[in-house]
């Protein structure tokens, strides 16, 4: 059988995708490495179908790779037998836990198939709930920024895990950016909240995310310019094009 990395979104169980949901609906047993996972992927499986995997919370690599081999042990069995799903929030394959359990059944499990289903990762969540567009010709970056943590270079960023807000602002603001944060976005559990200042998400938190933009930083795309055009203005041309005439030519910036 195989074993399936579910992404589960930003944390809002209505945005797992159909594919998501009826891997979760199907699997024999659903494996939740956190009290967050667990409750949205419960919203699709009944709690006799969840199994729990724990992990500590240090930055000692060999305990870690303990854990992780524990844990692959543990899960392997049923995916040789049934179906298996390990969840995630966001998506597998971006700053998620996921990658470790892969790498450790590849080197250990190598006989269980694995499968990755794509969510809707934090990147495209977050860039919605600010009203952010990131358009064409666009150039982000995707970084970590915890405990305080202020990479700069990029004129865009969007910054993970800002653990300490208001030591990041300082730092990007010196160096001209400007900063919005969104913390919990799209999640049931936890308050959201938007906000430019960062002592408002002053309080560490691994769900707060950052946008930072150069302050210079011009691009406008060409239905930019329809927004600068008077409304008096518009609506004269959209009652002549609806009697058929020709839309005027718009002058060349060569």
């Amino acid at each position: 059988m195989s074993l399936y990395g579910v992404g589960l979104g930003p944390g809002d169980a209505d945005l797992v995708t159909v594919r998501g949901r009826r891997i979760l609906e199907e699997a024999d047993v659903v494996y939740s490495p956190g009290r967050l996972s667990r409750s949205v992927a419960t919203d699709h499986v009944p709690e006799d179908r969840i199994g729990d995997v724990d992990f500590p919370m240090t930055r000692d690599e060999d305990e870690l790779r303990r854990a992780w081999r524990e844990a692959a042990d543990e899960i392997a069995p049923q995916a040789r037998d049934e179906t298996a799903a390990f969840v995630t929030l966001g998506d597998p394959n971006v700053y998620s836990t996921f990658g470790h359990l892969r790498r450790t059944m590849s080197a250990f499990h190598p006989d269980v198939d694995v499968e990755i289903v794509p969510g809707v990762s934090a990147v495209t969540a977050f860039a919605t709930a600010l009203g952010v567009e990131i358009s064409s010709g666009t150039s982000l970056a995707l970084h970590e920024a915890a405990r305080g943590a202020a990479p700069t270079g990029p004129d865009r960023m969007i910054l993970f895990k800002v653990t300490d807000a208001p030591t990041t602002h300082e730092k990007l603001v010196e160096a001209g950016y400007d900063v919005l944060y969104g913390r919990r976005l799209f999640m049931e559990q936890g308050e959201t909240v938007v906000t430019e200042d960062p002592e408002a998400v002053a309080q560490r938190d691994y769900y707060t995310l950052a946008y930072a933009e150069k302050r210079d930083v011009e691009h406008e795309p060409a239905t930019a310019r329809f927004e600068t055009t008077d409304d008096a203005t518009r609506r004269e041309r959209a009652e002549g094009e609806a009697h058929g005439d020709e839309p005027p030519e718009v002058a060349s910036d060569d």
